[in-house]
């Protein structure tokens, strides 16, 4: 049979794996926003100006991937700092539910040894 600790640190594992996937799921829907959009439109806009303007296309190309890799990189910086933000708020929530569910199970097993306890001496 396991004791408290043992319990309560399985727990504690669950509850941060269970934050930390919700805190993943939050982040990449909310990574690539308005801002990251714009950015990858601007790199268009570049690329289709190179090619009015008679620019080979190695360097077209090389100026496109660079677009490309500069917004990658700012959707997964701010993905990484959503992230740690959302991790923190999902840990605090689940730890709140898990005070109020102990708190209710501890009142709840009072009461039913206050119950027990009267019925017994009033027997």
């Amino acid at each position: 049979m396991m004791d408290e600790a043992e319990v309560a640190e399985q727990v504690d594992l669950k509850m941060l794996r269970t934050a930390a996937q919700r805190a993943r799921v939050r982040a990449n829907a909310a990574k690539w926003d308005l801002d990251i959009a714009v950015f990858a439109f601007a790199v268009l806009i570049i690329v289709i100006i190179l090619l009015f303007q008679g620019i080979g296309i190695e360097i077209i190309a090389v100026a496109a991937a660079a677009g490309l890799a500069m917004v990658w990189l700012a959707g997964w910086s701010r993905g990484g700092k959503l992230y740690e933000s959302f991790y923190d708020e999902e840990l605090t929530k689940l730890r709140q539910q898990s005070r109020t569910t102990v708190k209710e199970a501890v009142e709840e097993t009072v009461d039913e040894k206050v119950r027990k306890a009267l019925r017994e001496r009033w027997q």
